[in-house]
C-alpha cells in the first residue's frame, strides 16, 4: 500500500497530510488521481450548466419580458456575475480556515441548486411579470416595467445562486488539483493537464446551456428551462456525495487571513527593529518550509524576536512573533496582487458578450432556412472557440512549446495570460468594427447584416479566454502558499468579479458622460461602436502595464524534499548565501522555477 506522507514536517505533522474520508493517510492506488478527480469536476460542470444558462440569454427576459431598459439590465447580469465571483473569496476563506474543500463543495452545490429552484419560480409565476407588451407600445415605448416586488423574488433567486456558485468555483479546482501528488513524477504528469481538461470539460457544459437550455428558455419556456437546470445540479450534489470514498482530503490549516493580517501587524509593531546580520536567525528558519527570498524584506521584521522576550518561551507565540514561513506565504500573496490587477480587464471585456453583443444578436438576420437562431444561443460561438484553442494548448501549442523551450510546462501561466490578454483587445478591435457596420447599413439602408459577423467578437474572446483562463487559474493555484489554495482561487475569481463590476461602472459612467448618446436601448440610435473602441484602448494601456509586473514576477520556489530518513545535512552560513546565490542566478537564467 503506497501511502502519501508529508515531509519536512515536525511541529504538527498532520499540517497539510493528505488522508481518506476516514482520516486516515490514503492509498494512492484506491483514491485520486482522475477518478476523484472527475467525479469532483462534475459539481462545476453542472455549476456552469446553471450560471451560463441564466447568464447567457437574461438580458432578453429582462428586456423583452421584464420590460427593462437596456443599459440596467447590462448592469443587472454585470452584478450578478461580479457578486458570483466575489463570493468566491468567501468561500476560499470559510474551505481553508475552517470547512475543508470537500464540505464547501457539497455545501455550496446544494444552495446552487436552491437558488436556481427559486429562479424557475420567479421566471414561471405570473404576478411576477408585468403585463404584455405588443411590438407598437414597444416602439413607442409605452411597455409598463417591473415593479420592485416583482423583482423581489428574482433577486433573491439570483444572488442565492451566486451565493453557491461562489463557493463551488473557489474550491472545486483546488479539491481537484489535491488528488494529484506532486512529488509523485507520473501523477505530476497527469497533474500538468488537469488545468486544460478541467476547463474544456465545464466548456462542455457551456455549449450545452447556450444551446440547449436557451432555445428551451425562448422556445418551451424558461421555467423548463431553468428547471433543467436545478436537476443537473441536484445529480451533480448526489455524485459527489457517492464518491466520497474515492477522494483524497486535505485538512484546513486554520484562517489564512488571520496568518496575513497577523504578519502585517507584527511587521508594522516592529518597524524600528533592526535586521538580523543574517536571515538564519529569524524566528524559526531552519524549520521553514518554504525558501526564504529577499523581496519585502520589510515583512522579516515580524519574525524577529525581540530581546526583551524569552526565546524558548515566546518563539511559538505567533502573537509575538511569526515564523519565516508565515512570513514567505504573505510576501506570496502580495506577490500574486499587481498580476491580479492585470487580469481585471480582460473579464471586463468578456462581460460584453454576455450583454451587448446578446443585444446586437437580437436586432441582427439570425436565421437559417426557416430556424430563426435564438439571440442568446450565438454564445455557442464564445464556447466552441474555447474548446478549440484548449485542445490546441495541449495538443499542438503546449507540446511545440517544450521543444523551443526545453521546459516541460511549455507556456508558462503568465504567457498565456498575456496572449489571452491580447486577444480580448483585438476583439474589441473587431467588434467596433463590426458594430459601426451593422449600425450603418441598418439605418442608410434598413437591412439587418448577418448575425454571423458577430463570430469575431466571439472567436477572438473566446481563444483569449482559453488562455486567460486557464493562465489565471494555473497561476494562482501554483503560486500560492500551499495553506491558501481555496483563499488564491477565490482571488483569481475576484479577477473575474471586478472585471464585471468594472464593466457595470463603465457603462454608468459612459451613459452618464455621453448623455445616453453611446448605449441606448435602440442600437441603430446609439454608437456602441465607440464604447467598444474605449475598451479596445484600456486593454492595450492595461497590457502594457501586464508586461511590467510579468516581467519582474518570481514564480514560487519550493524546498528540496527531504530523504526518507528525515535529517538534512547541516549547512553553514555561508552555505546558505551560495545556495541562495545560486537559486538567484537560475532564476534569471532559466525564467521559470517549477514548484
Amino acid at each position: 500500500m503506497v501511502l502519501v506522507e508529508s515531509h519536512g514536517e515536525k511541529d504538527g505533522a498532520n499540517d497539510g497530510a493528505v488522508v481518506d474520508f476516514r482520516g486516515n493517510l490514503v492509498d494512492k492506488s484506491k483514491t485520486g488521481g482522475w477518478l476523484g478527480a472527475g467525479l469532483i469536476l462534475g459539481s462545476e460542470l453542472s455549476e456552469r450548466i446553471c450560471v451560463m444558462g441564466i447568464s447567457m440569454n437574461l438580458v432578453t427576459y429582462l428586456v423583452g419580458d421584464l420590460h427593462i431598459s437596456a443599459a440596467k439590465s447590462a448592469t443587472i447580469v454585470t452584478n450578478f456575475m461580479g457578486t458570483l465571483n466575489l463570493l468566491g473569496l468567501l468561500g476560499g476563506f470559510l474551505a481553508d480556515a475552517k470547512l475543508g474543500r470537500y464540505l464547501t463543495v457539497a455545501l455550496s452545490a446544494s444552495i446552487t441548486a436552491l437558488g436556481v429552484i427559486l429562479l424557475t419560480l420567479a421566471t414561471t409565476i405570473p404576478s411576477m411579470r408585468p403585463p404584455y407588451c405588443d411590438d407598437y407600445r414597444r416602439q413607442h415605448h409605452e411597455c409598463i416595467e417591473a415593479s420592485g416586488r416583482q423583482l423581489v423574488l428574482l433577486y433573491v433567486a439570483l444572488y442565492t445562486t451566486a451565493l453557491g456558485g461562489g463557493g463551488i468555483k473557489s474550491n472545486v479546482s483546488g479539491f481537484g488539483f489535491d488528488q494529484f501528488d506532486v512529488t509523485d513524477p507520473k501523477e505530476e504528469k497527469a497533474m500538468i493537464f488537469f488545468f486544460n481538461r478541467f476547463y474544456f470539460g465545464i466548456s462542455i457544459g457551456s455549449l450545452f446551456a447556450v444551446i440547449v437550455l436557451v432555445y428551451i428558455q425562448d422556445n418551451v419556456g424558461r421555467g423548463w428551462g431553468y428547471g433543467i437546470s436545478a436537476g443537473t445540479m441536484v445529480i451533480a450534489v448526489a455524485v459527489l456525495l457517492c464518491g466520497t470514498p474515492w477522494y483524497r482530503f486535505k485538512k484546513p490549516q486554520g484562517s489564512p487571513l488571520t496568518v496575513i493580517w497577523r504578519v502585517l501587524l507584527l511587521a508594522l509593531k516592529k518597524r524600528n527593529q533592526p535586521y538580523p546580520s543574517h536571515p538564519s536567525l529569524l524566528n524559526d528558519y531552519e524549520n521553514r518550509k518554504v525558501p526564504y527570498t529577499r523581496r519585502f524584506k520589510c515583512l522579516d521584521k515580524a519574525a524577529i524576536l525581540e530581546d526583551n522576550c524569552a526565546p524558548n518561551m515566546q518563539k511559538n507565540n505567533s502573537w509575538i512573533v511569526s515564523t519565516v514561513t508565515q512570513v514567505e506565504e504573505v510576501k506570496m500573496v502580495i506577490k500574486l496582487l499587481p498580476i491580479w490587477s492585470t487580469c481585471i480587464l480582460f473579464w471586463t471585456i468578456y462581460s460584453q458578450m454576455t450583454t451587448f453583443t446578446v443585444e446586437q444578436a437580437t436586432i441582427m438576420h439570425r436565421t437559417v432556412g426557416s430556424f430563426v437562431i435564438p439571440a442568446g444561443s450565438f454564445s455557442a460561438f464564445l464556447i466552441i472557440s474555447i474548446l478549440l484553442f484548449t485542445s490546441l494548448n495541449e495538443k499542438l501549442f503546449v507540446p511545440l512549446a517544450r521543444k523551443i523551450t526545453h521546459n516541460h510546462q511549455g507556456i508558462t501561466s503568465l504567457q498565456r495570460i498575456g496572449t489571452g490578454l491580447v486577444l480580448s483587445t483585438a476583439a474589441m478591435v473587431g467588434a467596433a468594427i463590426v458594430e459601426k457596420q451593422r449600425r450603418e447599413v441598418a439605418v442608410n439602408k434598413g437591412v439587418k447584416i448577418s448575425a454571423f459577423w458577430l463570430l469575431v467578437q466571439f472567436f477572438l474572446v473566446g481563444a483569449g479566454e482559453a488562455f486567460a483562463y486557464v493562465g489565471q487559474l494555473e497561476f494562482f493555484i501554483r503560486d500560492a502558499p500551499d495553506r491558501m489554495k481555496s483563499m488564491s482561487t477565490g482571488l483569481f475569481l475576484s479577477t473575474i468579479s471586478m472585471g464585471f463590476f468594472v464593466s457595470s461602472l463603465l457603462v454608468s459612467i459612459v451613459d452618464h458622460v455621453t448623455r445616453r448618446t453611446w448605449l441606448r436601448n435602440n442600437l441603430n440610435k446609439g454608437k456602441l461602436n465607440n464604447f467598444y473602441w474605449l475598451l479596445a484602448v484600456l486593454g492595450l494601456l492595461n497590457f502594457l502595464v501586464f508586461l511590467v509586473f510579468a516581467s519582474r514576477h518570481q514564480y514560487k520556489m519550493q524546498l528540496p524534499v527531504e530523504p526518507e530518513s528525515g535529517e538534512k545535512e547541516p549547512k553553514s552560513l555561508n552555505d546558505e548565501m551560495i545556495e541562495d546565490t545560486e537559486k538567484k542566478a537560475s532564476i534569471q537564467a532559466v525564467g521559470d522555477v517549477e514548484p
